[in-house]
């Protein structure tokens, strides 16, 4: 008869080999990409998998980078794009943030929750309406079409408002009595206590925006403009003629930025995402 210690050791042991198993299975798509990335054309289809390559085929990522399709400008337009999306939803949400958190106004709570509301609409339904507003400004095919509606969040200002609303308040009554007005309130005391979930709106942004596809797609025509989504599809002439080490390459170049953002991050992210919603 199995003591009640030794029953929770074999059941966290029968959840570890679980889990494990499972991450396992999710990393495996990962895996056979990067080491398709090193194959030829011939080889990346051969079953049984062959999960080490014969023979390490480096010219695949020399291609991708200096060959025709010119993978480094698509490269530095994510970058760019990605970079100035980023640091605007940190500004603008943080801001307002803590406005809806730690300021008193009238109607406060239901515009907060008007906004929070425009969570609802589809992204789909506002393409044309972006489109037409944005041909009419001449900012159709430019970089500042995609940057612009990406500095705002909805979700990013939600996070925000959130871990605002969990500081003391008697943090910001004392800094009152001490003379500081809302702008050192917020810059001096209370972005350096919402750590995490600044990086936890970091490593969500950067997701979404390096990844993203649809704006892009609809909103830019030179392929000098273009970023790593659209770059991928100049590997694919159609069914017949997809260079697919070409992709399985650009696809890890592509992935990297997001690897080691997670992997410096972890810690705070983990930590945002686990406080998030404590009061509000």
């Amino acid at each position: 008869m199995l003591s009640l210690s030794q029953k929770n050791t074999l059941l966290r042991s029968v959840l570890t080999v679980l889990l494990l198993s499972i991450g396992i299975l999710m990393v495996l798509p990962f895996l056979w990409m990067a080491s398709a990335s090193f194959k030829n054309q011939a080889d990346i289809f051969e079953f049984p998998i062959r999960w080490i390559p014969k023979a390490f085929d480096w010219s695949n990522y020399h291609e991708v980078w200096f060959g025709k399709v010119p993978y480094y400008v698509f490269y530095v337009n994510s970058i760019k794009i990605t970079f100035l999306q980023v640091l605007g939803s940190l500004v603008t949400s943080s801001l307002a943030g803590f406005a809806f958190a730690r300021l008193r106004f009238k109607f406060r709570d239901t515009i907060f929750l008007i906004y929070l509301a425009t969570m609802i609409v589809p992204p789909q339904v506002l393409f044309v309406p972006r489109f037409i507003l944005f041909d009419y400004l001449h900012l159709v095919n430019t970089h500042e079409a995609i940057i612009l509606p990406g500095m705002f969040t909805v979700l990013g200002t939600f996070l925000m408002r959130q871990f605002f609303s969990t500081l003391p308040i008697e943090l910001f009554e004392a800094s009152k009595i001490d003379g500081a007005g809302y702008w050192r309130m917020y810059w001096q005391i209370s972005l350096p206590l919402v750590k995490p979930a600044l990086v936890t709106l970091l490593i969500l942004t950067f997701t979404w925006h390096w990844n993203e596809y649809e704006n892009p797609l609809i909103l830019l025509r030179d392929r000098d403009l273009f970023t790593i989504p659209l770059g991928l599809l100049s590997y694919t002439d159609g069914e017949n003629s997809t260079n697919y080490p070409l992709i399985m390459a650009a696809s890890v170049l592509a992935l990297a930025p997001l690897v080691i953002i997670v992997c410096l991050c972890q810690r705070w992210f983990v930590e945002g995402i686990a406080n998030t919603g404590l009061k509000g």
